[in-house]
């Protein structure tokens, strides 16, 4: 019976043609990072999210993952690069966006509907209506993300899952494969991937997990809200940044102002 080591050297001279080093980790991938702005943050992933890559913001609602994303696309587009954000249950607030720095005219946002609002679409303008395979929002957003890195042009997109996944657990039904492509394609057009949900879901294609989770909320006296606190921690790192920083704790605590509707996720 062959050893563990044996079949390995086997199953890698099978396929040394095609697939080199099919049982061999790849090295990690040094890439060019850019700043959250909030500095914790910054800290906690050795400079910033990489440039090029697909990064996934994980946590419940009101955990600081909305507030990361706010921040970093923030400095964006106050730079002058277009980003965009690809909202697949309509819940961005422009508002909090603004209030959190965010220079709207630089931000593309892609509000996806449901199959009513397609059927009640079609219904006006007399068109025939498929029930049998309607666009859910989840298709429309993994739709819509894949027209926008093939196109180029966007130094940031922010896939947020946060809300369709919990309701209807479509993530983890998204291919390997649709994650694959849409890493192949940032690194290609050199834009920023950010996938927000409750869940990682890009697994060995995604450079960096960041784990977050609500830590305090202090507020100033009845229903008013000061600010709120957060913490958060590496969960996967596939990529080393250009830049020699020295290494920090795995995990961080940051607070954040109430800059938006304390209704609104975090």
């Amino acid at each position: 019976m062959h050893s563990s080591n044996a079949l390995r050297k086997q199953i890698e001279s099978d396929f040394e043609h095609r697939y080199p080093s099919v049982l061999t980790p790849a090295a990690r991938t040094i890439r060019e990072v850019a700043a959250t702005g909030i500095a914790q943050i910054d800290e906690l992933l050795l400079g910033g999210l990489p440039v090029g890559a697909i990064s996934e913001i994980t946590g419940a609602a009101s955990s600081g993952r909305t507030s990361i994303v706010l921040a970093y696309l923030a400095r964006r587009t106050q730079e002058g690069s277009v980003c965009a954000w690809v909202d697949v249950n309509d819940s961005l607030d422009p508002e909090s966006a603004a209030g959190n720095g965010i220079n709207l005219k630089q931000l593309l946002w892609v509000r996806c509907g449901d199959a009513s609002t397609e059927k009640s679409s079609a219904a006006v303008h007399n068109k025939p209506f498929n029930l049998k395979k309607p666009w859910t929002r989840i298709d429309q957003a993994i739709r819509a993300t894949d027209l926008l890195l093939q196109a180029g042009g966007f130094a940031a997109i922010a896939l947020d899952l946060a809300d369709e996944e919990i309701e209807h657990g479509h993530g983890r039904r998204i291919p390997l494969a649709t994650w694959f492509r849409f890493r192949q394609a940032c690194d290609r057009t050199q834009c920023t991937l950010i996938v927000l949900s409750k869940a990682a879901y890009a697994q060995s294609s995604a450079a960096v997990v960041v784990e977050c989770q609500p830590d305090r909320i202090t507020d100033a006296g009845g229903t008013v809200i000061r600010c709120f606190s957060y913490r958060a921690q590496r969960g996967r790192v596939r990529f080393s940044p250009l830049t020699n920083v020295s290494r920090k704790p795995p995990d961080s605590t940051w607070s954040s102002q109430a800059a938006w509707n304390p209704e609104k996720r975090a």
